[in-house]
């Protein structure tokens, strides 16, 4: 199999598969391929917003301390491989399409997601590489998420828990939480984000008690000493850590890491302070508050949802204070577009919207429509680029680029290279 063939298996399932009211069809798959799940050790990590970042800060500090880590995340920014890595290298082509063959023959006519299958290869490719310990990303919820057939992880982690995926998750956040809090499991323990309210704090430590899980929460409040376009410096528990990520969330994603790796101390594992200092400070993610240094500066953000992009504009605050902010913005139909929009047109002194980055993006014009006479529709991303661009050269100001995923993938594939 080459790397065409493999991609044409992978892309052969939708993206979903059939309808799921439990995990028999992702046990089913494991089962398949010999249960390598049942060989590794991982941290499990569900939420709304931050997952990916958390996933980072907590690969990275143990990296640090010299554990062979692997990383599942979704969805991929630059190539499909991306989501599949050990110590932060992807894996290589030549190793996806041996383990692809291998699931190939394996599996039957029943209707896998590509999310499922995807996982497969990497359950297979982490046991192959003998690693200490995955960290492991959920694809939507965790109750029924497809990675929840794992055995009880070292630790469960849920980040910010907000609205997104309304029609498969529930209406209200309670209800988002519930499905959230799903990845606890008897005889393990789960970590809240700091930065969660009242209400889901209450899903998520009765799920644990009715569970028999521990439930830890940081209850010590964190000090930010500084916020900036390319970090967030803050104290915790008297410790100073620096991120490289822009963005007051960040520190509370980090803190979540710190937890996450001093429980993990009680377990066994030997990581020091300098190692999650390290850790923190090393830690970057493509296309998630991604600040690229230049003539202009740009700013890359895929949050999608109100969550994300309140913690986007919390930021844009921050940086409206000292530049102008030239928005580029591209967001998809099946996302609350217009209220996310009208959140960034506060913040933004021009918008140049842009349309057909996915099948499912809103027409420009009508983006632009809704956001009222300081916004442009654009024929393309790379035009929109280039007028915010002549713009913040103009006015020493910073190009955003921001709404969805699917665009900042573009934007750093093609228009930045």
């Amino acid at each position: 199999m080459d790397i065409k063939e493999c991609m044409e298996f992978i892309n052969s399932y939708s993206k979903s598969g059939g309808r799921i009211t439990d995990l028999s069809r992702a046990q089913e798959l494991m089962e398949r391929i010999g249960s390598p799940e049942k060989k590794l050790r991982f941290v499990h990590i569900a939420g709304t917003n931050g997952k990916g970042s958390t996933v980072e800060y907590i690969s990275g500090i143990l990296m640090n301390a010299g554990y062979r880590t692997g990383q599942f995340t979704s969805p991929f920014i630059h190539r499909y491989n991306d989501r599949i890595r050990i110590n932060g290298e992807e894996i290589s082509d030549s190793k996806l399409c041996s383990i692809a063959a291998y699931v190939r023959e394996r599996v039957s006519d029943r209707p896998y997601s590509q999310f499922e299958i995807t996982m497969a290869i990497a359950m297979l490719w982490y046991v192959q590489e003998k690693c200490d310990v995955v960290v492991l990303e959920t694809g939507i919820g965790g109750l029924l998420d497809s990675t929840n057939v794992i055995p009880p992880p070292l630790l469960s982690v849920i980040t910010s828990v907000s609205l997104d995926h309304t029609s498969i998750l529930g209406n209200t956040v309670e209800e988002i939480a519930a499905q959230k809090a799903g990845i606890i499991k008897p005889g393990s323990a789960v970590l809240l984000s700091a930065d969660n309210p009242e209400s889901v704090r209450h899903v998520v430590r009765e799920t644990a008690e009715k569970t028999g899980a521990e439930y830890i929460f940081p209850d010590e409040k964190l000090s930010i000493i500084c916020s900036e376009p390319d970090g967030v410096s803050f104290d915790y528990k008297g410790g100073f850590f620096r991120t490289a990520m822009p963005g007051v969330h960040q520190a509370y994603n980090a803190v979540s890491a710190i937890e996450t790796c001093r429980y993990l101390k009680t377990k066994g594992f030997t990581i020091t302070e300098d190692d999650i200092a390290a850790g923190i400070s090393g830690a970057r993610i493509a296309a998630r508050q991604q600040f690229i240094q230049g003539k202009p500066p740009v700013l890359v953000d895929g949050g999608h949802n109100p969550g994300g992009v309140e913690s986007l504009a919390a930021t844009l605050r921050a940086i409206h204070q000292k530049k102008s902010i030239f928005a580029v913005l591209g967001m998809v139909d099946s996302k609350d577009y217009r209220s996310c929009a009208a959140v960034i047109a506060e913040l933004a002194d021009r918008i140049y919207t842009v349309d057909g980055f996915a099948y499912n993006s809103v027409p420009a014009g009508e983006l632009a429509e809704c956001l009222g006479s300081h916004a442009e529709a654009c024929t393309s991303l790379s035009e929109a680029v280039r007028k915010a661009s002549e713009k913040a050269l103009e006015d020493d100001g910073m190009v955003v680029v921001c709404g969805s995923l699917y665009l900042a993938s573009e934007y750093l594939n093609n228009i930045r290279k």
